[in-house]
């Protein structure tokens, strides 16, 4: 038994060294997270790194933590101060390609970070529920912020305005709560798609974008209710079938202001002239 387990330790040390820590913040994502069709262009090759194992992404620059360089070979050192070269470029690290489909907003991914508007109208259009938080009117929380999940659309897939409808019933404790107070404020999640976690964001990373579009609630006019219905159940068709005895009908967000979080180094606060002029394609 002790000459077996001398035997293996020598064959475990030789296999060992050919991998070294590059990273402390990294995480392994199987193959089957990974878009069969991912961009492998120049921009976007050198943040994977791939073997047997799946796809690693280095989600921040490497400081080569854990690294005993004195007992690397030149060549390794010289491989390693390439390695975090690359991963220091400050792009949006990589999309993915998406094969069109009949979500929202499917196609090539997210816009760069840096084309802030286009990014608002990308989330507005590809998201298909929001939390939209109101002042309570309910006794206990009187006067307290409240949020409720809502579907919602700001038009067919075909078609973005940038406008977000809602379709309400006036059973639904948010909608008495317009009444007292028709002021609102909706927050989507760009968690909500693929992007994120083919990425490995956590909701929370600022790489990871969320929007807050704040406004006045307000029944949609006669002259705009078919293009709101067109909006909605073209995008949730279920609603078509939804109880006519609760009253339905159809509410949008007339815009006050965008606030936008993504990428690194704070938020953003987007003209609304700016927001509606862009494409989210």
């Amino acid at each position: 038994m002790r000459l077996t387990f001398y035997f293996i330790l020598p064959v475990l040390a030789t296999v060992c060294r050919g991998y070294t820590l590059k990273n402390s913040v990294s995480w392994m994502v199987s193959a089957s997270d990974v878009v069969g069709d991912a961009d492998l262009s120049e921009e976007v090759a050198p943040a994977l790194l791939v073997n047997g194992g799946g796809l690693w992404k280095q989600a921040y620059p490497s400081q080569n933590v854990l690294r005993d360089s004195s007992m690397e070979s030149p060549e390794e050192q010289m491989e390693a101060e390439v390695d975090s070269t690359t991963v220091q470029r400050r792009s949006r690290l990589f999309s993915y390609k998406r094969e069109k489909n009949a979500k929202a907003g499917g196609g090539n991914g997210p816009p760069p970070h840096q084309e802030t508007a286009r990014t608002a109208r990308y989330i507005v259009h590809s998201s298909d529920w929001g939390c939209l938080a109101t002042i309570s009117t309910q006794d206990k929380i009187k006067g307290v912020p409240f949020g409720n999940i809502f579907s919602v659309s700001d038009g067919p897939v075909d078609n973005s305005t940038g406008v977000i409808y809602f379709y309400m019933t006036p059973k639904d404790i948010t909608v008495v709560d317009l009444k007292e107070n028709p002021f609102a404020s909706i927050t989507f999640s760009e968690a909500e798609g693929p992007f994120c976690r083919q990425m490995v964001y956590d909701p929370e990373d600022p790489r990871c974008a969320r929007l807050t579009l704040t406004g006045k609630m307000v029944e949609v006019a006669p002259e705009e209710l078919a293009f709101a219905k067109e909006a909605m159940f073209s995008r949730h068709p279920e609603m078509a079938k939804w109880p006519a005895g609760h009253k339905w009908f159809f509410m949008k967000l007339e815009l006050i202001q965008v606030w936008l979080q993504d990428w690194l180094g704070g938020t953003q606060l987007i003209p609304l002239e700016e927001y509606f002029k862009a494409l989210p394609f």
